[in-house]
């Protein structure tokens, strides 16, 4: 078995991936058939050349569009349900999956218990069709109101016992910093549910320290901390886990090309560092892609690539009983591929 084969193979988590964002072309052109919502494309082929990436206005331009043909409970389902599938189908046992569930109250009118409803029966069909299991972070779009954060702050702490397992902040970082929704991070702390903001992305480090003051206990993205040495000695010291999407950094233009990504310096400088894919399909990845562009770029063996998963499970919303059995179920499954190498 070659390396490939092993990446391939290996069971994988994955803790940063917006569900809208990686629903594949074919799935949204079935949900605008179904709905008569009229997009720039109506073929696979013409949907797949319009979400080759350009810019990240173009980004936005697509994510939007998609989302309008979102109009029922069934369609939130329907996504959430195939996405689940194609996490099966790359081995990934364990994924927490971040969702914008705003954006589909303000478009079709549904409402947070429709919307969480809709996820669980996915969540709990993955689970019975597939045995992979899920957690959501319902995220809030930094650019809305903090009014309107509000919104997704209460559908989250309704969801605590229903598959939600954290309060997520993510959308346009450029002026709209994390202090902006504190009081939706400060309500859902009192609640007891945790917050996982993006952070460190298309802004700088003083992104990432307001992330920290808003008590988030992973950072999503959180790569440009490597611009201000004392935040690195911060996050090496409490290990703060890092969500690190390498090819989204690129096509963003976070940084000019794979080789020159600080993901093999944020490691030997000794930060809590996980694998994942962001928005796959418009950046035309895939977490297994991820891992195997990682090993061919900068030469990572097993042992460097397993360590990720591994970290992932650590770092994931489980409970700690959750983590120390797939952990132990992970790693009896690596040895067993190692064998056949």
């Amino acid at each position: 078995m070659s390396l490939t084969d092993f990446i391939k193979a290996m069971p994988k988590v994955e803790l940063h991936v917006h569900l809208q964002g990686a629903t594949q072309p074919e799935t949204w052109l079935e949900l605008a058939e179904r709905n008569g919502v009229k997009l720039p494309a109506s073929t696979i082929e013409g949907m797949r050349e319009w979400f080759v990436f350009k810019d990240f206005p173009h980004f936005i331009q697509i994510y939007m569009a998609v989302c309008g043909t979102i109009r029922t409970a069934d369609d939130v389902e329907f996504m959430a349900k195939r996405f689940l599938a194609g996490q099966a189908e790359q081995n990934i046992r364990y994924t927490e999956i971040t969702y914008t569930p705003h954006l589909h109250y303000k478009i079709a009118g549904l409402d947070a218990r429709t919307q969480l409803d809709a996820l669980n029966r996915a969540r709990k069909w993955a689970e019975h069709t597939h045995d992979i299991k899920c957690g959501f972070i319902l995220d809030i779009s930094r650019n809305v109101t903090p009014e309107e954060g509000l919104w997704t702050t209460d559908m989250a702490i309704m969801g605590m016992n229903e598959g939600v397992v954290a309060l997520g902040l993510g959308g346009p970082e450029v002026g709209h910093p994390p202090e902006k929704h504190a009081i939706s991070f400060q309500k859902a702390h009192a609640a007891g549910l945790a917050c996982i903001l993006h952070a460190g992305e298309t802004e700088g480090p003083a992104s990432i320290w307001g992330a920290i003051k808003q008590g988030s206990v992973r950072i999503g993205h959180g790569v440009r901390c490597i611009e201000d040495p004392k935040l690195v000695a911060y996050l090496r010291e409490t290990q703060i886990p890092l969500e690190v999407s390498p090819t989204s950094n690129v096509c963003l233009g976070v940084f000019p090309s794979m080789q020159q990504h600080p993901l093999p310096k944020l490691i030997s400088d000794g930060l809590y560092v996980t694998l994942n894919s962001d928005d796959p399909p418009m950046f035309n990845t895939s977490l297994t892609n991820e891992y195997l562009t990682v090993a061919e770029v900068f030469g990572m063996d097993e042992a460097a690539l397993t360590g990720l998963v591994i970290n992932g499970i650590r770092a994931s919303r489980l409970s700690e009983s959750e983590k120390a059995a797939m952990e132990a179920e992970f790693k009896r499954e690596f040895e067993r591929l190692k064998i056949q190498i």
